[in-house]
């Protein structure tokens, strides 16, 4: 029988329009996004749906993204299929907690619009992340070690594809070795800060200072951390995991590994573009890949998952 995971993209795929079709078609997307608003202070679907400038900047990008992933969950939920382990990458792994039953998505809301904040405070200027392509990881980690200033990999995506962060300096001079040690490209990122390094520590304390006030539920549906690319089997390690999870690696390829040695063979992505679904055809081909991020690809998916 097949094994199902969803899987939750972080930011980068966010564009103005998405959820918008859900939201006007299915109840429960409309009140999931009116339920964002109320825990952001935000109007969540002005932000999601009309031209605006904020979309692209990390504090509202988070609960923007997050709003519509959790709204497109609520749908397929409501077509009657569960996944049997879920996780998410960076911001999606708060998409993998409502789906997991770990926080109500109220708190979830409310935790993710405090996440964009802090991390958005945290280094307004001064950082920068760089993609590395076509190097083995072993070497990246390496460099980054030897290069001086603060520089670590923020995301391990799939094979060939690694994301290095940190100061803007430190970035540049690992990203020449980089080159000249063999790697096919290295391309600046356009972000608003060096997300997932040592520079957002501040950022993650805070977050856990939140954290401290937010009921954590017993695990309904297993879900993989990105610190640890492992399943949460403890409930009180949520919060930990959580706050070290801003300043820590991004274990992505890592996480799609242990589900595939768990036996998981259908992966959906939930949210807007088909980033991880990119990753996956990297990672491994063999396994069958759902996207979800437009209305009409509800029902496709639905056919697709119970055949």
């Amino acid at each position: 029988m097949s094994k199902i995971a969803f899987m939750f993209p972080g930011q980068g795929s966010q564009y103005v329009g998405m959820g918008k079709d859900f939201y006007e078609a299915v109840p429960v997307c409309k009140e999931t996004f009116d339920l964002a608003s109320k825990a952001s202070g935000l109007d969540v679907p002005a932000l999601c749906f009309e031209e605006n400038d904020k979309i692209n900047i990390t504090e509202y990008t988070q609960i923007a993204m997050l709003a519509t992933e959790v709204a497109i969950l609520k749908a397929l939920e409501e077509k009657g299929i569960k996944p049997d382990v879920t996780g998410g990458l960076s911001l999606g792994e708060y998409g993998a907690l409502a789906a997991s039953g770990v926080m109500s998505t109220e708190d979830v809301f409310r935790v993710v619009r405090k996440r964009g904040i802090f991390m958005q405070e945290a280094v307004p200027t001064g950082g920068a992340m760089t993609a590395v392509l076509g190097l083995d990881a072993a070497v990246i980690e390496q460099i980054c070690e030897e290069t001086e200033g603060i520089v670590s990999i923020a995301n391990y995506n799939c094979p060939g594809q690694i994301v290095i962060t940190g100061e803007e300096a430190a970035v540049a001079a690992a990203a020449e070795k980089l080159s000249a040690a063999g790697a096919k490209r290295c391309v600046p990122l356009k972000v608003s800060g060096p997300f997932h390094s040592k520079m957002l520590t501040g950022a993650g304390e805070k977050l856990g200072e939140v954290l401290e006030d937010v009921e954590i539920h017993d695990i309904q549906i297993p879900y993989i951390a990105n610190v640890t690319a492992d399943y949460v089997t403890d409930k009180t390690e949520v919060k930990e995991l959580l706050t070290k999870q801003v300043s820590s690696s991004v274990r992505w390829q890592q996480s799609v590994e242990r589900m595939l040695a768990d036996g998981v063979d259908t992966f959906v992505e939930i949210g807007p573009g088909k980033t991880l679904s990119g990753f996956m055809r990297k990672i491994n081909r063999d396994v069958k890949v759902v996207n979800i991020d437009k209305l009409e690809d509800l029902d496709k998916a639905v056919e697709a998952l119970q055949a």
